[in-house]
């Protein structure tokens, strides 16, 4: 059952609000323990279990652990309550089908606050057995020794009622510990007086033990009991204890037979990673009670099954700990498999359960208090963690006082408390290391170590092992921060005593900057991967502090050089939110408009470089980048004076995209008509100014469709030489293209080609082409109607004139083979619409050669051979096409 919320029930006067400390269904944590738990009574009931191996392996243990606030505690209470009985266990988790004995849950807070101490976790699970009725021999006499040795003058029954511990059998354990000494001097025939003296009666029980009398055989089969019993009574001796305690419940009489499942909650106070001196008095408890089951929450994962570990506790490695070496069991795969795992990380909330627990949280007449469209607000913003819930609830009952409705806006805050839980069990070192962490979207060690500025990774070792951090063995950076955990810190107002002043983040962001532009400048030059990811992390950066563009100005030309145009930042769909008052931030729009301009409009593209451009914030050799991309846009729509003018700047100022503006002009006067002059500039571009594609796209307008694919498969073997994917997909989609017009079934080959390498790549215009190849492969046929009206439209919206008049042709193509004239001229005024008086305006002869129509008038277009000739090879290809199609039908 749930219990109320003593704080929120004292954050309101309403005596009509119900407060309910929410439980949210922890089903498939249920089903590891049921599971674990099952299995650890069939290993104890097996004939050949023995409670004095100290040897085996242990498989007794089961740690769930995970984020602060993210239901640990309220979990393993949980647990206990389902342990307890089935009227504590909620209904979807069903019922265990356990046997074997009676379980027993023991559940000790370690947390700090709690004063736990190690006597408290031996007392407590003694006072817990005191339930049985049954004394329990060889430890009470140990802890009664233990007792009065430590604590002189001083009763086990008054310090249990002191202590608070009385309220669990406080009484029966000081009568069965004393009924035991009186058992014991009774069997060594010891004076009534000396029975109640405990020294007395512990060296008479050694020294019959060793002399193997029969008076003491009940208790000569614990071997190990005489020694303990001769040891000093220290903290020490008093954590091997436990030994006797697995020895007694193994001698239990099977209609009293127990199994213990203690519950050490808040584990992570048992001390730091340095100093393990209470977590080792608790390991040699869970190995010397291999009888009893231990569910172990905290923050970490118990680390027992490290062998580095050797020497700081008594039992390490997996080979001890064979279920603890286990990797972390992510969330989606919590479910009960024949060996269930030992260490499961506690995910967050689904967004399902995140709705539920803020609808029964608060409730009054039996209504949610905060309505669904809040809920599912602050469900968001939680990002699933349960502790960002409850300060939401306080928060909510805040406003409420008020007497003000809360609305969705008074969440979009950050807690501060988040980053008090979070950095409470860690080291200076490590707080250091997080909060630079917290500056990258994902990091590995020496990236890590470098945001810190620090010349050891172990602080970085030590905060991987958090469960805040969360691991991608699959990511370029392996590590990344809990979403809300690392929003938090870098937003919310830092109470903490070791806070950041801003220049303290300024200048961890530029070590974390530089740290990338390391890992960037020392990769290989073909790591594209490492390059997008280096440049959306770095672009972050430097344009959140302000940094100087350093690295990154050569990152930006690595990355448009292959023509890929993976997303950076923004994400796609989003826009800058200001405009751009820095070269960083320049830098973000200028490589976002060019790879968001796969996805926008030429327009809108267009629209965004010219007003970028206009700042003069980007420097020399950057601001010629975005000068080429917009004279390119403009030449896309049609603007051709003003591609022509932007062209012409980039070529004149000899800067790395010279040979690139070339190409442009040389683009440029092919559409306006001019192919000799095209061809001219084509034959100087060499490879840097793509010379093969180009030359390629002035031969195929002539009909001559053989030459001009092998200019086009030069130029993609030389791209694919150089390692240009985007260059090779290019050239590979004009190819199938030229090819589509004369060999329908070599076009077929070349346009799966051409898909194939455009695989990962986001080349809009370049899909298109390879859709306009496929019509012209199949033209003549009926199959074509449907997907011309779907590719229009897809065309449309692009705004890329060139593409419109290609997938025009095409048409005219198509009309022509299938020899209707009116169609053709249908397409002719379609074309004569779209290109205008000059531009792209051979479109318009060829339409008219191929269906063997005369032209109107005179023609601006200039070939490189007499028009009859270019007029011929069209006719020759519609001819071809038609015997074609005669052929297979």
């Amino acid at each position: 059952m749930a219990g109320r919320d003593l704080r929120a029930l004292f954050s309101t006067n309403d005596p009509h609000l119900v407060t309910e400390e929410a439980f949210t269904n922890r089903q498939a944590q249920w089903g590891l323990v049921a599971a674990a738990l099952t299995e650890h009574l069939q290993h104890i009931a097996a004939p050949a279990f023995d409670v004095a191996d100290f040897e085996a392996p242990r498989t007794n243990v089961l740690v769930f652990h995970g984020v602060g606030g993210i239901g640990k505690s309220t979990l393993s209470r949980k647990l206990e309550a389902a342990l307890t009985g089935a009227e504590h266990r909620p209904s979807q988790w069903g019922a265990p089908v356990w046997s074997g004995g009676r379980i027993l849950p023991i559940r000790v807070d370690l947390a700090r606050s709690a004063g736990t101490d190690f006597e408290r976790v031996i007392l407590t699970i003694r006072l817990a057995l005191a339930e049985l009725g049954h004394p329990l021999p060889a430890f009470d006499l140990a802890l009664r020794r233990y007792w009065e040795h430590q604590h002189p003058g001083e009763p086990l029954e008054e310090y249990l009622s002191r202590s608070g511990l009385a309220a669990r059998a406080g009484k029966a354990l000081p009568q069965q510990m004393q009924s035991v000494l009186a058992d014991i001097a009774q069997a060594l025939l010891l004076p009534g007086t000396v029975g109640s003296v405990v020294g007395e009666v512990t060296g008479s029980l050694v020294r019959a033990l060793r002399e193997h009398r029969r008076s003491v055989r009940a208790l000569a089969g614990c071997t190990r009991l005489a020694d303990l019993l001769q040891a000093e009574p220290d903290i020490d001796a008093l954590s091997y204890y436990p030994h006797l305690l697995a020895w007694e419940l193994a001698q239990l009489p099977a209609k009293k037979r127990v199994v213990p499942v203690i519950l050490l909650d808040t584990f992570e106070d048992t001390g730091d990673r340095t100093h393990r001196d209470l977590e080792r008095l608790l390991q040699r408890v869970v190995w010397l009670m291999p009888n009893a089951f231990f569910v172990i929450t905290g923050r970490s994962r118990l680390q027992w099954a490290d062998a580095g570990l050797q020497g700081q506790l008594d039992w390490t490695g997996p080979a001890a700990w064979p279920g603890l070496a286990d990797r972390d069991i992510p969330q989606p795969r919590l479910a009960v498999t024949a060996r269930p795992p030992r260490q499961v990380l506690i995910g967050d909330f689904s967004p399902e359960d995140c709705a539920d627990y803020l609808a029964r949280r608060l409730t009054r007449s039996g209504q949610p208090l905060i309505d669904e469209d809040l809920r599912t607000v602050i469900a968001a913003r939680s990002h699933g963690l349960p502790l960002y819930l409850d300060l939401a609830v306080l928060r909510f009952l805040e406003i409420r006082r008020t007497g003000r409705r809360p609305q969705p806006a008074d969440f979009d805050v950050d807690f501060p408390a988040l980053i008090a839980r979070t950095l409470s069990d860690l080291t200076p070192e490590e707080r250091h290391v997080l909060r630079s962490v917290a500056l990258l979207d994902s990091f590995d060690l020496p990236l890590a170590t470098r945001a810190a500025g620090m010349t050891h990774e172990a602080p970085a070792l030590r905060l991987i092992e958090r469960p805040f951090v969360q691991h991608n063995e699959f990511g370029l950076w392996p590590f990344h921060l809990h979403a809300l955990i690392r929003s938090t810190i870098r937003t919310a107002d830092d109470q903490t005593d070791d806070r950041w002043s801003p220049r303290d983040w300024q200048q961890a962001a530029e070590r974390a900057f530089t740290g990338l532009g390391e890992q960037r400048n020392t990769s290989p030059a073909s790591d594209r991967m490492l390059l997008i990811g280096c440049l959306r992390q770095g672009l972050a950066l430097a344009r959140d502090f302000r940094l100087d563009l350093g690295w990154l100005t050569d990152a930006a030309w690595a990355y448009v050089s292959d023509s890929v145009w993976e997303p950076l930042s923004p994400a796609a769909g989003q826009e800058p939110a200001n405009t751009p008052e820095t070269a960083a931030d320049a830098l973000v729009e200028l490589l976002s408009a060019l790879a968001r301009r796969q996805h926008e409009s030429r327009e809108r593209t267009a629209d965004r470089l010219t007003a970028l451009v206009h700042t003069g914030l980007l420097p020399a050799e950057l601001d010629e980048m975005g000068i080429y991309y917009l004279a390119k846009a403009q030449r896309d729509l049609g603007r051709t004076e003003a591609s022509r003018h932007g062209m012409h700047r980039v070529m004149e100022g000899g800067g790395r995209l010279a040979p690139a503006a070339r190409r442009g002009l040389a683009h440029l006067a092919r559409l306006a008509g001019d192919f000799p002059a095209a061809r001219a500039a084509a034959e100087n571009l060499g490879w840097a100014g793509r010379q093969h594609r180009v030359l390629g796209d002035v031969l195929w307008p002539h009909g001559d469709i053989d030459r001009a694919a092998g200019s086009y498969a030069t130029a993609r073997d030389q791209a694919d030489q150089h390692g240009v994917a985007g260059e090779r997909a290019t050239s590979q989609a004009q190819r199938a293209l030229a090819l589509a017009f004369s060999d329908p079934t070599l076009a077929d080959d070349e346009i799966h080609l051409a898909q194939q390498l455009l695989t990962g790549l986001d080349l809009r215009a370049t899909s298109l082409t390879v859709q306009i190849a496929a019509l012209v492969r199949n033209a003549g046929t009926t199959e074509n109607l449907e997907a011309t009206r779907a590719l229009r439209a897809s065309i449309r919206d692009a705004a890329i004139t060139a593409t419109s008049a290609t997938l025009e042709l095409a048409l005219a193509f198509h009309h022509a083979v299938r020899d209707e004239p009116d169609d053709v001229q249908a397409v002719i005024t379609r074309l004569r619409e779209l290109t205008g008086a000059d531009d792209h305006s051979f479109y318009v002869d060829i339409a008219h050669y191929m269906a063997d129509l005369p032209l109107p008038g005179p023609s601006s277009v200039v070939w490189l051979s007499s028009d009859q000739s270019v007029r011929w090879h069209w006719l020759n290809l519609v001819s071809d096409r038609r015997e074609h199609l005669r052929s297979i039908r």
